[in-house]
């Protein structure tokens, strides 16, 4: 059973509690049923638990290609117009409320919501009338913090006005009961969460993909841009910038196995593929990152490094274009398969043209490789999502100092610079622009570097150039993603407006 908000329950258990007959006196372990108030009795509990807060990361994978297609970045490529239909339509900007994808992406990211404010609900539980508390407790609470942050986040990108809660988690008689709460409401409940959240965490953690105090500083920053808060944003960002991150030398090692977890990343979403995971009704649920076997290139045999896909979110000729000579960040985003196959001729490739838009080119950071995939071949890449770069960092930070209330243009041009000076191997590139010459450089520049990332349609909507730069986007509109129809039938939620 279901509530209005798609959240499943985060165990079977708790949801067979929420589901039964309420009778006075009523105890539940008289029926052998195990209930919520069993779970937490111990630091391990909590710590398990918490994994668990992790994990709608992963199942948001396809937040990134539709941030791509849904702008000038990419197509969606495919067999033809009605494979992976959610995508086609959202290409074609006749996405409508019963969208798969975005159906996906609600539900995902509420189970994520749920998951935290169940141990939120619980972080001063007693046993025999004592608090349980352990070493670490407050950090691990950090990190369940900035998780709920990053899923409200995306669902108000995506969505704007949404459901907010975060006492505790939803059981089956709240349905209908919650309504859209107006974005504002929702940003300062992200802030909130990841103010607490820097206060407690760690600035490392030996653990891979574990959230660090610079991960919720650089999230924040970047959310306080979404709201035009650059002041602030330039605060908080700097505490990253003076961090122990720095640029890798080489751009395409960032997208290499090798690269994972490394000196420029600040947070990533890890992937495995450690299981034998078969279950095509949860594509997007599986171990490993569904996205990379969607962007491979369709029918491809031959000795080179890459494995098959799908031919799906191809970047456009547009995109390649944008890149000017000498910058080394085009060859490792969009990968020309014509030209790297007569380059490559001892690799024999042979491969099957995109079927359906297609551009000749391939998203080259997530291109699937041979033998990093296993069981269930499709499933499994453990490709991780590099989601806050060091140099988007900068980005960010530049763009912070540019727009505050007292620009700061000679810092916003230094970090811009150093950017660039990776990008073209020289200090030839540098900008040398002001006011808003400048700012348009390092818009441009987030294009650029951060292409096939999932921020370009973002980035367009929160700058006000969509409607100029997108074809067929309508201002007043696509800036927001239709709510769910199945949250609109059951909880009677406004939708978004042209929908």
């Amino acid at each position: 059973m279901k509530n209005v908000l798609h959240i499943t329950g985060l165990l079977i258990v708790v949801m067979l509690l929420s589901s039964c007959k309420k009778w006075v006196d009523y105890d539940a372990h008289e029926d052998f049923l195990v209930t919520e108030k069993d779970y937490l009795q111990t630091a391990d509990d909590y710590k398990t638990m918490v994994v668990s807060v992790y994990s709608p990361l992963q199942w948001l994978n396809q937040a990134v290609p539709i941030g791509d297609i849904a702008s000038d970045n990419a197509v969606t490529g495919g067999e033809n117009a009605s494979d992976v239909l959610g995508l086609q339509q959202i290409d074609d900007y006749t996405h409508t409320p019963t969208n798969d994808y975005l159906t996906e992406l609600w539900k995902s990211a509420y189970e994520g919501i749920n998951r935290a404010n169940y141990l939120t609900q619980y972080k001063d539980k007693t046993l025999s009338g004592k608090t349980i508390d352990f070493t670490g407790k407050e950090a691990l609470y950090g990190e369940i913090y900035f998780l709920r942050a990053y899923y409200y986040f995306t669902l108000v990108k995506f969505f704007g006005d949404v459901p907010l809660f975060f006492e505790r988690r939803l059981i089956l008689s709240d349905s209908k009961t919650l309504q859209r709460s107006p974005q504002a409401d929702v940003y300062a409940q992200i802030e909130k969460d990841l103010n607490a959240a820097i206060v407690v965490l760690p600035p490392s953690n030996s653990q891979p993909g574990r959230v660090t105090k610079y991960a919720a500083q650089a999230l924040l920053g970047k959310v306080l841009i979404y709201e035009n808060k650059f002041d602030a944003a330039a605060t908080v960002l700097e505490n990253v910038v003076n961090g122990p991150f720095n640029l890798v030398s080489n751009f395409g090692d960032i997208f290499l196995q090798g690269g994972e977890n490394g000196i420029e990343s600040v947070f990533e979403i890890q992937y495995s593929n450690l299981f034998p995971y078969y279950n095509w009704g949860a594509a997007t649920r599986g171990q490993g990152n569904y996205a990379v076997q969607q962007c491979g290139i369709r029918g491809l045999t031959g000795s080179s490094p890459y494995a098959p896909g799908w031919s799906t979110n191809l970047p456009t000729q547009e995109l390649a274009k944008a890149y000017a000579a000498g910058d080394q960040r085009k060859n490792v985003t969009v990968l020309d398969i014509e030209a790297y196959s007569t380059a490559h001729p001892e690799f024999t490739i042979k491969y099957q043209v995109a079927p359906y838009k297609n551009t000749g080119l391939y998203n080259q950071k997530y291109l699937p490789r041979k033998g990093e995939t296993s069981g269930q071949i499709e499933l499994n890449y453990l490709n991780n999502y590099r989601t806050i770069r060091f140099a988007e960092v900068l980005l960010l930070a530049a763009e912070a100092n540019n727009r505050a209330t007292s620009p700061n243009d000679a810092k916003a041009r230094d970090y811009l610079n150093r950017v660039r000076r990776r990008a073209f191997r020289d200090n030839l590139h540098d900008v040398t622009a002001s006011g808003n010459t400048l700012k348009q450089a390092i818009w441009d520049e987030r294009r650029l570097e951060l292409a096939m990332e999932g921020d370009r349609f973002f980035d367009l909507v929160r700058t006000g150039r969509a409607a100029t730069v997108i074809s067929g986007f309508k201002a007043g509109k696509h800036e927001l993603f239709p709510i769910p129809q199945r949250e609109i039938d059951i909880s009677q939620l406004k939708q978004n407006p042209g929908y």
